[in-house]
């Protein structure tokens, strides 16, 4: 089976998180895209978020119209700190007969050696990299410290999406709108929770 596994704070999920799932579910062929909600993100420990389980149910109404779209709560139901690294090692335990895509956005590559151990990370995943218009990587610090990362991506063509989780809470926040950014159902969930009002 081919996998992809996005992961993220999901505070909250919105549509581009959509949009980049399907446009690697439908480019690279796979045949189902994990979406893995983090607990405890190491590099935005001092930013706190929603609580892991309303982000989770945020989650699984955003993709309850999406057959090929699962929740997965591996970062969820495990002790913190979390790393991808990690989630990649649980998910290849669960599914050992698979073949692994990790989603992310091309300027996610400038963090990359920051993360826990990404020479192994590139040896449980594939990178499906939605390219950012304007941006260039330091492939000369990457390819230093990972040579083979060039070989361990494959690119996601996709219309740029300027949708950020931060922008929807302030708006959350300001009283303004945000249907045209996430799902129906997560909009109403946010209201009926009353999150990101203080």
């Amino acid at each position: 089976m081919l996998l992809g596994m996005l992961g993220g704070t999901f505070d909250p999920p919105h549509l581009g998180h959509l949009q980049m799932a399907e446009a690697a579910l439908t480019q690279l062929h796979l045949d189902r895209i994990l979406i893995a909600p983090a607990g405890i993100q190491p590099l935005k420990i001092d930013r706190p978020s929603t609580p892991p389980e309303l982000r989770a149910r945020m989650v699984e109404l955003a993709i309850a119209d999406q057959p090929r779209f699962e929740l997965s709560r591996i970062d969820l139901d495990r002790p913190g700190p979390h790393y991808t690294v990690d989630l990649l090692s649980i998910a290849h335990r669960q599914f050992p007969q698979s073949e692994f895509w990790f989603i992310m956005g091309e300027d996610s590559l400038a963090d990359l050696l920051r993360w826990r151990d990404p020479a192994r990370l590139i040896t449980l995943a594939r990178l499906a990299l939605l390219r950012r218009p304007g941006y260039e990587p330091d492939w000369s610090a990457l390819e230093k410290e990972l040579p083979n990362i060039r070989s361990r991506i494959d690119w996601i063509d996709h219309p740029e999406i300027n949708i950020s989780a931060r922008d929807i809470r302030r708006r959350v926040h300001d009283g303004l709108p945000i249907d045209a950014l996430v799902p129906i159902a997560v909009a109403d969930y946010i209201k009926q929770h009353n999150l990101y009002q203080s």
